[in-house]
């Protein structure tokens, strides 16, 4: 496979390692991403990796709950511009798509694609840039409550999230979401971490401890603390409370004697590629050409 530029510019991006050691990383693991920033990883050439979603679409995130916090959904509306995105017939859109999803309990982003889809067509005819509604989550609980929280600015919300209750107050839930936001937690809690997920990080911790030139016996110590770190940063109720770092999640609706069923977050265009311009290649091309 041919290592391009692109490839070695998003590991630097991703590792905040030199450019020789991404390029090297990145022949040794045939072009595989993942595997180059694990072998740096283990190097311990890889100081601090990012996650690999990118938010390279455009467009608003519309997150909702009723009244009486029995229903919430969350819908994610794509544009192909920010200049768009920042549009009112296009947030006016957005949030119209979002009204009719709670208000019809709508669970299928194909069904809720279909009921909008005129209103798309007339504003992509409108605003001449592909609109499309890219997914869909909708709770609903009899005796839970749902919570909602949306992160953004006068343009519009970028993250949005829902989290339910099975037991616990409103102000509880919104407190949640708005955690959830902010650290992005991967699971709920340690025992939703998949084992080869945890076996990973143990090889790669392991590996760091030994460049280090530790012993067996302290290097085992070492990686138990760091499995146990990274088991609380990853899940909502490991993770320390962001209005009182007094406390963890859990701890605290142990506290309210609540109970979390399951939460989501969206952030606009995670997971979409979009395609960089370069504007002085695309004028040298003219030019040769």
């Amino acid at each position: 496979m041919t290592i391009t530029a692109a490839l070695v510019k998003e590991l630097r991006e991703r590792t905040n390692a030199g450019m020789m050691e991404c390029k090297k990383a990145l022949v040794e693991s045939g072009g595989d991403m993942e595997k180059a920033i694990d072998a740096m990883r283990k190097a311990g050439q890889a100081k601090a990796v990012k996650k690999a979603s990118r938010a390279a679409a455009e467009g608003i995130i519309v997150v909702l709950c009723a009244p009486d916090g029995k229903r919430g959904a969350i819908v994610e509306v794509n544009c192909e511009t920010d200049f768009v995105a920042r549009e009112e017939r296009f947030k006016k859109f957005a949030e119209a798509v979002g009204n009719k999803a709670l208000a019809e309990g709508i669970q299928s982003c194909e069904e809720l694609q279909e009921k909008t889809d005129t209103a798309r067509l007339d504003l992509v005819s409108q605003l001449g840039e592909n609109i499309t509604v890219r997914r869909l989550a909708f709770y609903e609980v009899e005796s839970g409550i749902v919570g909602a929280y949306g992160h953004g600015d006068a343009n519009g919300v970028r993250i949005g999230t829902l989290v339910v209750l099975k037991k616990g107050s409103a102000e509880l839930a919104k407190d949640l979401a708005m955690q959830v936001a902010a650290m992005n937690p991967e699971y709920l809690s340690i025992a939703q971490i998949p084992a080869e997920r945890l076996q990973k990080e143990k090889e790669i911790f392991l590996a760091q401890t030994m460049e280090e030139g530790k012993s067996a016996e302290i290097a085992e110590k070492m990686v138990a603390g760091k499995l146990k770190k990274f088991s609380a940063e990853t899940t909502l109720l490991g993770q320390v409370f962001v209005k009182d770092n007094s406390k963890t999640i859990e701890s605290l609706i142990k506290e309210q004697n609540a109970e979390v069923q399951t939460y989501i977050r969206f952030a606009v265009g995670e997971g979409i590629e979009k395609k960089e311009d370069n504007f002085v290649e695309e004028v040298m091309a003219q030019v040769r050409g």
